[in-house]
């Protein structure tokens, strides 16, 4: 399949996978614990990854000198993201996690500056940056998701803006890989790694846990967040990533609550107020404003 294709379009697709995910995510949370069902959603998706790897043939021997790269980007950056975001959504209110997490775009364009890896930003990227995340303030502030600022929800707030920073570098820094390696093989080794993470903090979980009784749903829910939402979807990020830059995908991160929340409305009859759709509306104005005329289109796989 030689499919070209708009990146802008891909990391829509991207948005939406992510954006679904942390309602499904909550019903396999109901019957495992949070580091054992981590484990098992990056088992199914190095086993996708695996697969999808083999089947673009894209594989290539990977040299020594990238070992330590490999690593670093899937320590501190993709692994300080999964383990911090476990342990942080279930310590700060509705509200505060979502303007954490569309702060994505502001942690890309500090380490950026701080590394001095991307040119300087243009002024409609800035302007974007701070539309999204306007976006996303009206986006909670018209929903019922409690915001609070109480020493209770400090540690989630804490642990979700470690979590940020982690993916932040993760994005950055995947870009380098791809210079040398397919996003196939730079997703596939960066899951590999953080499996084996996950499997061994999760072992004293994974031995309690009673598969038996685990539910149907929760395995359903296993299933979509390692294949879409963790294999597919970094596919897809790392991708997008390597050709409009992180400073500029990064932005899309954040039509994740949008999509959240349109999705929720038609399926789950949850309110859509005029502050949601004015911030939705933000958030794709400032998208917008950073698309400028490119030959940005590729060849997916």
């Amino acid at each position: 399949m030689n499919t070209v294709i708009r990146p802008e379009l891909v990391l829509l697709a991207v948005a939406f996978l992510w954006g679904i995910n942390p309602p499904i995510m909550k019903v396999g949370l109901i019957s495992l614990p949070p580091l054992s069902y981590n484990a098992v959603r990056m088992m199914i998706a190095l086993v996708c990854a695996i697969v999808v790897l083999l089947i673009s043939k894209q594989y290539r021997p990977v040299e020594k000198r990238d070992i330590f790269k490999i690593l670093k980007v899937s320590i501190f950056g993709f692994f300080v993201f999964q383990f911090f975001f476990t342990l942080g959504i279930q310590r700060t209110s509705a509200g505060n996690a979502s303007l954490i997490l569309g702060m994505l775009p502001v942690w890309v364009a500090i380490l950026n500056r701080v590394f001095k890896l991307e040119e300087v930003l243009s002024k409609s990227v800035i302007i974007g940056i701070g539309m999204s995340f306007a976006g996303i303030l009206l986006i909670v502030l018209g929903s019922d998701r409690e915001m609070s600022f109480s020493s209770e929800h400090m540690m989630g707030v804490l642990l979700l803006s470690a979590a940020q920073i982690g993916y932040a570098y993760y994005t950055i820094f995947s870009k380098e890989l791809t210079a040398h390696y397919s996003y196939y093989q730079t997703t596939t080794l960066i899951v590999l790694v953080n499996m084996i993470l996950f499997a061994l903090i999760a072992m004293p979980e994974l031995i309690e846990v009673d598969w038996r009784k685990t539910s149907e749903g929760a395995w359903l829910s296993a299933a979509y967040s390692g294949i879409f939402a963790m294999c597919i979807g970094n596919f897809l990020w790392i991708w997008g990533v390597s050709l409009l830059g992180s400073a500029t995908a990064s932005l899309y991160n954040n039509l994740s609550p949008v999509f959240a929340i349109v999705v929720g409305y038609l399926l789950l009859d949850e309110p859509f107020g005029l502050l949601q759709l004015v911030g939705a509306a933000i958030v794709f104005w400032g998208l917008c404003l950073t698309r400028k005329p490119n030959k940005n289109s590729k060849e997916i796989l």
